[in-house]
This record gives structure tokens, sequence and C-alpha cells, in this order.
């Protein structure tokens, strides 16, 4: 079997094979090695180590040196001139009016070659700005389109779950996601929720597919009934995680048991069964409990004593309540109820006489 070390490139999608040739880096080292562009910089993800045959594609390219002090300043200098002609390739693209996205530019450490890619939903006539690409910079210009996936992983950033995304944080090659796997996950089918900052499906849903189909297989389905010490009982939940499920009972009560603990057949000929194991829980044992207690020192009731001590109010607390409940006479007298005082009767109102009538009876009129 071949012997390789596992290097990291700066924008390759996953770990590469090279011959140590007499080197032997370990993990973090920063090293050169020999491709097919040419010289590039990368760092070990893990050291000389025996693989098979089979894993071996390609020829394998040698690692020319481990990068000392010089070479790593160089790759930092690289890196910053790539910043600055990623302005220039966005300046440029906007002048020719092309509809591309450019995302990176990467230079070759033996400085050959700069590679500007970018992402199009069609295909871009850019001869004219390779011209003037290769004219500004002095050098071959290799245009490399990506794919939104490959967009994300270069430029990297962070999912909905708060990890950095799986693209760049998990290297390899991009394996297809369908919309079965979020189904199969009991994933809700909103694109919000199931789309990464790509546009696509999340990566996730691949990695963990796997588990949820085994999980699935082995455990009964939502909604069958199983056998219960306690009764039949209803499936409601599962939870993949932890391989638990859950179970409702007739009393309206649940009850939650490991996969382990069930015995279910693969052909369904009859309901899967709860082990009566799984209900017994244990009795928790008091005796260390008793004996804790016991080793307390007696230093505990005096304690207790000067926190009681603590409690009771101080003594003039106590005196300026015998002041207060002893003389009744200093009590000040309550005033006697003030009389009520009686409205006026109101005043008859006097009719006015008509003009022309004497005084006199009502009924005594002029002759």
């Amino acid at each position: 079997m071949p012997t390789v070390v596992g290097v990291k490139l700066g924008y390759a999608g996953k770990v590469l094979y090279f011959d140590p040739a007499g080197t032997d880096p370990q993990p973090g080292d920063p090293v050169v090695v020999s491709t097919e562009r040419g010289e590039e910089f990368g760092t070990v993800v893990f050291g000389c180590r025996e693989v098979p045959d089979e894993e071996i594609v390609a020829p394998l390219k040698p690692v020319v040196r481990i990068a000392d002090e010089v070479d790593v300043r160089r790759a930092q200098e690289l890196a910053a001139a790539d910043a600055e002609a990623l302005e220039i390739f966005k300046q440029m693209v906007e002048q020719h009016g092309l509809d591309m996205k450019p995302v990176a530019v990467e230079t070759l450490f033996d400085g050959s070659k700069k590679v500007f890619y970018f992402v199009a939903e069609e295909r871009v006539d850019f001869r004219a700005l390779v011209r003037e690409l290769a004219s500004t910079f002095k050098t071959r210009v290799d245009m490399r389109q990506i794919g939104v996936r490959d967009e994300a992983r270069i430029v990297g950033g962070v999912g909905h779950c708060g990890q950095q995304l799986c693209c760049a944080r998990m290297r390899g090659d991009f394996e297809p996601v369908s919309i079965r796997m979020a189904k199969e996950q009991d994933l809700p089918l909103n694109p919000l929720k199931i789309s990464g900052l790509c546009g696509r499906l999340m990566c996730c849903l691949r990695y963990e597919y796997d588990a949820y189909k085994d999980f699935k297989q082995r455990a009964p389905k939502c909604g069958s009934i199983v056998e219960t010490p306690k009764g039949p009982g209803k499936v409601t939940a599962l939870n993949t995680p932890k391989e638990i499920v859950a179970i409702k009972l007739e009393d309206g009560s649940e009850l939650k048991v490991p996969l382990s603990a069930m015995e279910c057949e693969a052909s369904g000929g009859r309901p899967c069964r709860v082990r009566a194991e799984a209900l017994q829980a244990p009795t928790p044992s008091v005796a260390p409990v008793l004996e804790a207690l016991a080793a307390v020192p007696s230093t505990a009731g005096q304690a207790e004593d000067a926190a009681s001590e603590a409690e009771q109010p101080p003594a003039r607390r106590k005196r300026r309540r015998r002041t207060a409940t002893k003389p009744e006479a200093a009590a000040p007298a309550p005033e006697p109820p003030q009389a009520e005082t009686q409205r006026p009767a109101p005043r008859k109102r006097r009719r006015r006489k008509p003009k022309g009538q004497p005084n006199g009876d009502k009924g005594n009129t002029p002759t």
C-alpha cells in the first residue's frame, strides 16, 4: 500500500493525497506541493499513512518541501494581492456589462497563473475580459465558472443552526440531496427552512438521512398499536437522535421507552411489545443519605442556635412594644361625634297678583 500525506489546498473541495517524497510533515504544518497547475501552498491534515490502492485515483504528486517562514510570508502577500485583484475583477466585469458574479481570485504559489472564479447562470463570452485581465496583471489568466454551492464553500458563512457551513467545514465531493430526505426526517417542507445560504437543499440532510432511515426501519411506525405491561398503547412520536419511542396509553398517560427495550419483528406479523424491565424504575437507596447526615459534626446544632438567636428581635423592640400596650388612658380620647347640621326649610314662593287686581279675597271682584 502506498504511503500518502493528506493536504488541504486553498480552494480545493476535498483533502488531496500527495507523496511525502522523503519528508515527514505533521498535521497543521504548511507545505509546498506540486500539482497539475504548478506549485501550490497548502496545510497538512494528516501525516504519513498507508492507504489502499483503490483510493489512489491519479498518480501521486510529491511534496516539494515543508514551508518555512519565507514561504509563509509569501503566501500571506499573495492572499493580500488576491483581495485587491478581486476588486479590480469586479470593476472590469461591470464595465464590460457581463452577466456574471465574481467570487474569488487565486494566485498560484509560483506566480505563474491567476485563477478567477465566477458564478453565472448561462455561458458568458468573456474573451475581451480575459485580454484586459492579462494585460493588467501581466500573467496567465484562467477563468473558472463554479456553482452556487462552490461559491458558498469559498466564501463561507453561518447556517441556520448557528454553525459554520457544512460545505466549508466538512470538505468533500458534493453528493445529491433530494426532497425525499427531508420527508424521511419529518421536516416541514418549507423552502426557507430546508435550504441553505446557497439556495439549494442543505447538505446536512444528506449526512443525517442514513441515521433516520435505519432507525425508522427498526422502530414501529407512528400511529401503530404496541403492547405494554400497562396495556395496549399507540405510538405518537419518535425521537431519532435518542432512539426513544413515545407511547400513549388508554388511560391518557404517556410512556417513553428506548427502542432497545422493545421487541419488534421486521415482518410485522404481530405488534411490537415493550418488555416489563423497561418500566421498572430503580428505587433510590436512602442508606447513603442517612450515613451522610450522621457524619455531620455537632457544630451544626450550635449554628442552628445562633441562627435562632439572630432571628429573635432585640430587647429595645420588646420594651417599645410593652410601653405601647400598657397605658390605655394615655391614648387620646376619641372626639365626640359632631351633631349633624340641619338644613333650613325651603321658603315658599308667593304668587304674583295680576296687574289691576285689588288686595283682598280672590272671590271679591270690583262692581
